[in-house]
Formats: C-alpha cells, structure tokens, sequence
C-alpha cells in the first residue's frame, strides 16, 4: 500500500521560512499529481498548491508568490517551500497525490487517493 510520510514543520517567527517534504513509500516510480493542502480548527481542508504530472503548477491566492511545490524526480519527494510566513500560515499542512491530472484541483479532497499523516506549521509575530 502506498504511504506518504511527512517531515518538516516546526514554528518560526514571522517573515520566516520553512519546508515540508512528502516521501512516497510503496508506489511506483513515476511522476503523480501531486499537491499540498492545510487545515486550521473549524475550518474545512484547503488547497494551497499543486502540480500536475507534466509539471504544471498552480497556487491558491493566498500564498501566491511566497511557496512554491516542487517535485523530485529522482526519489519522488514533494517538497513545500514556504517563504515570508504569516501568522496566517499557521495550520496543520497535508500532502497529498493521484494517479494523474493536468492541473492539481484545490478546491476538493476526494481527487486524491494518498495523504500524508499531517504536520504542524506555527508561525508566530
């Protein structure tokens, strides 16, 4: 069965920067849609980033500019680079990956078959 185990987060100081990584265990070596999504209490589970499998990225408003996903080939690790954090960035963050799409959706949860365990990203002022 496929895992996707998470590592990173932590708490930093606003204006600072971290990155999630998301190591794929158990699937096949090749490229997958791929995205990242965060959750805060009360709130439904959102989208922050995404790519397809040819490599096409796509940002929710709110962190356009400041994250950026990234995959790596090699290995299959999904990455998060966060920079310029806001106290609003503060969630719990969630990869997640599907066997193929063009475009990663951000507005749903069910296109994705594997999800990563979770971590905490606390951003302070």
């Amino acid at each position: 069965q496929v895992q996707l185990l998470q590592s990173g987060g932590g708490s930093v100081q606003a204006g600072g920067s971290l990155r999630l990584s998301c190591a794929p265990s158990g699937a096949p070596s090749r490229t997958y849609c791929i995205a990242w999504f965060r959750q805060t209490p009360g709130t439904e589970r959102e989208g922050v980033a995404g790519m397809g499998n040819e490599g096409r990225s796509n940002y929710a408003d709110s962190v356009k500019g400041r994250f950026t996903i990234s995959r790596d080939n090699a290995n299959g690790t999904l990455y998060l680079q966060m920079h310029s954090l806001k106290p609003d960035d503060t969630a719990m963050y969630y990869c997640a990956a599907a066997g193929w799409c063009r475009d990663a959706p951000l507005t749903r949860t069910d296109a994705y078959d594997w999800w990563g365990q979770g971590t905490q990203v606390t951003v302070s002022s």
